[in-house]
């Protein structure tokens, strides 16, 4: 790029590179806390899906499968083309279009136990934090009605009744 042109990343002075305020305010941006807390929640929740999966695959759906006489879920499927194949890698090595509704249901099943153990933390979450405190109320009982009124009023909306 010839010397004084812009570009979008930055402009040219001489021979060096001076970066726009576009990287200032992105390095602004990556800096704040709430940046730094999706990142580690990423992070953690990309862990935790493989520990779920995990669950899932290796636990769950081998006792699952124990109750349905030995059915392996993942290789549960339906051929889109009409013809039988033994087995659903016999489907892929034709190049037929398959149902894989077991893998679908594992699916189902990771994303329940994912959205039940979210609910929980939320729920603990939720009754670690203190309730806020209700703000005083600025307003008094009319003495005449009873009513709620405001506490600088001098006459009841209600009744109508002088206060003091």
């Amino acid at each position: 790029m010839p010397d004084g042109c812009a570009s979008t990343l930055g402009y040219h002075v001489g021979r060096t590179f001076a970066p726009m305020p576009l990287i200032k305010e992105f390095k602004k941006f990556a800096m704040r806390g709430n940046v730094i807390d999706l990142a580690v929640g990423v992070i953690i929740g990309g862990a935790f899906g493989k520990i779920v999966n995990s669950l899932v695959g290796d636990v769950f759906m081998p006792v699952a499968s124990v109750f349905t006489s030995k059915v392996d879920f993942k290789r549960l499927f339906i051929s889109l083309d009409g013809k039988e194949y033994a087995s659903l890698e016999g489907a892929q090595r034709s190049k037929a279009p398959v149902l894989t509704y077991g893998q679908f249901f594992q699916n189902v099943i990771e994303f329940l136990i994912i959205a039940f153990v979210i609910f929980l933390v939320v729920l603990q979450i939720n009754k670690l934090k203190s309730p806020a405190e209700a703000p005083a109320s600025k307003n008094k009982e009319c003495p005449f009605c009873i009513s709620k009124i405001p506490e600088n009023a001098s006459r009841c909306p209600q009744c109508t009744s002088t206060l003091s």
